[in-house]
């Protein structure tokens, strides 16, 4: 048995180590993707992340005889807490994530010491993989290794599966991406549909007003905190994270990709739609230097891609039991599709992630004649 000890990350030097040991353990993945070091720095750092204002956060780096072999980062997040444990989280659940480890052992090790300090926490039972929150990059990759993620999506080795359910963890919920032709005219039914909401006087579909940018993503996460509020795992978005959401999402949100839908005026529902950002930044090996940053710059100006991705929709509460929900779903969906393939270029779309038992949203994706291409598993276990 080797001799495994923990560093506690707490100052620039070990946060640069625990940031640096996901290059070196994955960069032998054809299908892994960068990140720019400066977003991946910004993620685990307390004062730039606004997650850190609502949860307590312990991070590790494992060494053998001084040489780094592993992290991981525990938390506990005080608004998860408060959500009804129907919904996922709830009182006493705590997490973990950014997992990297060299082999099983140290991985275990790892996972033991996350546990051992949410249990110092007074917490009863783990639900992970969270890299951090739920709106990060939730879940363990068990299948679709094969190509790379699109923008904000994970991607882990198989391996790490293994390991989480070989450390005594079962499967609590699979969340889902799908892939869609998006030159391909959607099926008769839904071009019907998408046809007679055009011709409703009540329905007004626009885009978003980037010069009015601070209200407008006011109003969508606003629509998103209603929408998602009975998903299982909701956690619901704070004052600090709308702004530093909308922050994060300026460079590479265009008008003719967001949309929102109005009924009698009222804004009722919405879909972001975002270019593969990793298409631009897999070639700069996560460095903006010293010719990538006017690489990324020309990019953002009129990005050409291959995949569009819709990270997130909604319809207000009040209307999801309605056919009018799937109608608006349809004309946004519709809407974007047209302006992706003629404005940029991009010949395939992907949607989700989507809890898989999300009847309606399984039910929009498979009318719209897509397949899972991901699957992402979150695990439970009681401490």
């Amino acid at each position: 048995m080797r001799k495994i000890e923990f560093t506690p990350v707490s100052g620039k030097r070990e946060r640069r180590e625990f940031v640096d040991l996901s290059y070196r353990l994955n960069g032998d993945d054809p299908n892994w993707v960068p990140p720019l070091r400066s977003e991946a720095l910004e993620l685990v750092t307390p004062g730039k992340n606004p997650f850190f204002e609502h949860a307590s956060v312990a991070q590790y780096i494992a060494r053998i005889d001084g040489r780094p072999v592993g992290r991981i980062s525990a938390h506990v997040d005080r608004l998860a807490l408060e959500q009804p444990p129907e919904q996922g989280m709830g009182p006493g659940t705590g997490n973990w994530g950014l997992l990297e480890a060299e082999d099983e052992e140290i991985a275990h090790a790892l996972i033991a010491r996350a546990e051992d300090w949410l249990k110092g926490q007074g917490m009863t039972r783990v639900l992970a993989p969270l890299s951090m929150s739920i709106w990060e990059e939730p879940g363990q990759l068990t299948f679709g290794h094969d190509h790379p993620p699109t923008v904000m999506m994970g991607h882990q080795p198989q391996r790490y599966a293994d390991w989480i359910a070989s450390a005594g963890y079962r499967p609590a919920k699979k969340l889902l991406t799908y892939e869609l032709d998006i030159v391909r005219p959607f099926p008769p039914l839904i071009q019907r549909i998408v046809q007679a909401g055009e011709k409703n006087e009540r329905i007004r579909i626009r885009k978003v007003d980037k010069s009015r940018f601070d209200e407008e993503a006011r109003l969508i996460l606003e629509i998103l905190n209603d929408a998602w509020s009975d998903n299982w795992g909701f956690v619901p978005f704070t004052e600090a994270e709308i702004e530093y959401a909308g922050k994060k999402f300026r460079p590479i949100v265009f008008e003719d990709l967001i949309m929102i839908a109005e009924y009698d005026g009222e804004p009722v529902a919405f879909m972001m739609t975002l270019p593969d950002l990793n298409e631009a930044i897999a070639p700069l090996r996560g460095s903006l230097f010293p010719f990538g940053w006017a690489k990324l710059l020309l990019w953002l100006r009129k990005p050409k891609v291959r995949t569009m991705r819709v990270p997130l929709m909604g319809v207000r509460k009040r209307l999801q039991s309605s056919r009018m929900a799937s109608q608006l779903a349809f004309m946004l969906i519709e809407t974007i599709r047209r302006n992706a393939v003629a404005h940029y270029g991009a010949t395939r779309g992907e949607i989700g992630w989507i809890l898989e038992d999300n009847q309606g949203m399984v039910a929009i994706a498979e009318a719209l004649q897509t397949r899972v291409n991901r699957e992402y598993m979150l695990y439970e276990k009681p401490l």
